[in-house]
């Protein structure tokens, strides 16, 4: 079992070779509806948490020790959708169990 299963994108043409994707890994791609944020709720909510330190609108430090502090603060916090584990303790978790 790999760490992700799908992917749900939004409609850009990024996206124009999906199928090579789902092909080459088996991650099966699905696309949200234009203007259907909830449709991708993950990743709304981790940009909502990113926003905490780094205001839409405000340029992107480049200032590397205070981008790890915010990663660092990111991972450790728990999250609903992993059941209350932190991403770090579900990553070291899927790792421990497919090695």
């Amino acid at each position: 079992e790999g760490a992700m299963r799908t992917l749900t994108w939004d409609q850009g043409r990024e996206m124009a070779r999906h199928q090579r994707l789902t092909q080459d890994t088996g991650v099966e791609v699905f696309f949200a509806h234009p203007h259907s944020p909830w449709e991708r709720g993950t990743n709304e909510n981790t940009n909502r948490l990113i926003r905490r330190y780094l205001p839409k609108g405000t340029p992107i430090t480049s200032h590397q020790p205070y981008l790890d502090a915010i990663a660092y603060e990111l991972n450790n916090c728990p999250r609903a959708t992993l059941g209350y584990r932190t991403p770090t303790e579900a990553f070291n978790q899927l790792i421990a169990t497919t090695h």
